[in-house]
């Protein structure tokens, strides 16, 4: 029988608890799919918590991207048995099988992997939406990506680098910055060798940064605001530090903008915008500019462990859970 993670009980990942489920008979124009990967995502965790803002009625199933194969169809266009697909839904992702329709489907690019698809669109396709249709980034300026050791912000130091501009990376071991900088970053700093701030202000002769990449929030948000150039836009990402607070006076010194970035809901509001983001990620998958880095492919039944990497900041890039 499939198994899924299942979450009965809101609260740490130890709660959630690997269960065998019945599969169902598929309904007109919808898909199976035989998952091979499940991307880890930080929403995922906060979700189990029930501390995201979307709150599924329990019992469900955590995690937001999956890759696998099409296993049967019932009267579906466009989508074929034996095709590797990648699979969008806003939970349900953490199990060997699932039920979808064609609408959450995509072509899983030749060039990766199950795990590397199950950790491609959320990561990309955030820093993507965050860089281009919200900081209308522009060849020559300059990046600062903060938690540049994680998913997303891997993500943004390679699309920054694609589109032209100079990226400033940010993270909190060497580590994670040598694989940011093997990633395209062409400065890295280390939060607690010395301010980020007065790093990123040397580096810009006193300019300070165009568009500011922060996942992070709380302290490293705050002062982000004060290593900024006129006309600055700072991207809220994500608060994984805590929730930031806005100085407006510095704003408006700076004729700066603060931006919240939620990709996912933006293509729910306007679907033509997914289109057109996943057209352009494609083929720089297909072409070799960008790759998901997965630090841990863990087995599904050591979902905990899994989710703890994030919790704990010992993931580089992305944590993927693995069905086979």
């Amino acid at each position: 029988m499939p198994k899924a993670v299942v979450c009965r009980e809101l609260g740490p990942p130890e709660r959630l608890r690997l269960e065998s489920f019945a599969s169902v008979p598929l309904k007109p124009g919808e898909v199976r799919v035989a998952i091979r990967a499940a991307g880890i995502n930080f929403p995922d965790i906060l979700m189990a918590a029930g501390e995201y803002q979307l709150k599924p009625p329990l019992p469900f199933t955590p995690g937001s991207e999956a890759a696998g194969d099409v296993v049967e169809i019932n009267g579906t266009a466009g989508v074929a048995v034996g095709d590797r697909v990648i699979v969008k839904m806003r939970f349900g992702a953490y199990c060997d099988e699932t039920v979808a329709t064609p609408s959450q489907l995509v072509p899983l690019p030749s060039t990766f992997d199950y795990a590397e698809g199950a950790t491609f669109l959320a990561a990309h396709g955030t820093a993507y939406h965050a860089l281009i249709d919200r900081g209308q980034i522009k060849p020559g300026e300059v990046l600062l990506v903060h938690g540049a050791g994680g998913g997303v912000g891997l993500a943004a130091v390679e699309i920054g680098k694609l589109l032209g501009a100079t990226v400033v990376a940010a993270a909190s071991s060497e580590e994670k910055l040598a694989i940011a900088k093997a990633r395209g970053a062409d400065h890295v700093l280390l939060y607690e060798r010395e301010p980020f701030r007065d790093v990123v202000k040397r580096l810009t002769d006193g300019r300070g940064a165009d568009v500011v990449f922060d996942p992070v929030g709380g302290e490293v948000f705050e002062n982000s605001m004060r290593c900024i150039n006129w006309g600055a836009r700072i991207l809220v990402v994500g608060f994984t530090g805590g929730i930031g607070l806005a100085r407006t006076n510095l704003l408006m010194i700076k004729g700066a903008s603060v931006l919240g970035v939620r990709a996912g809901e933006a293509v729910r509001k306007n679907p033509a915008l997914g289109e057109v983001r996943f057209k352009t990620l494609s083929e720089w998958a297909e072409a070799g500019k960008v790759r998901p880095n997965i630090s841990h492919r863990v087995p599904l039944e050591d979902y905990a462990k899994a989710m703890r990497l994030l919790i704990e900041r010992k993931a580089i890039g992305r944590v993927a859970l693995l069905t086979k």
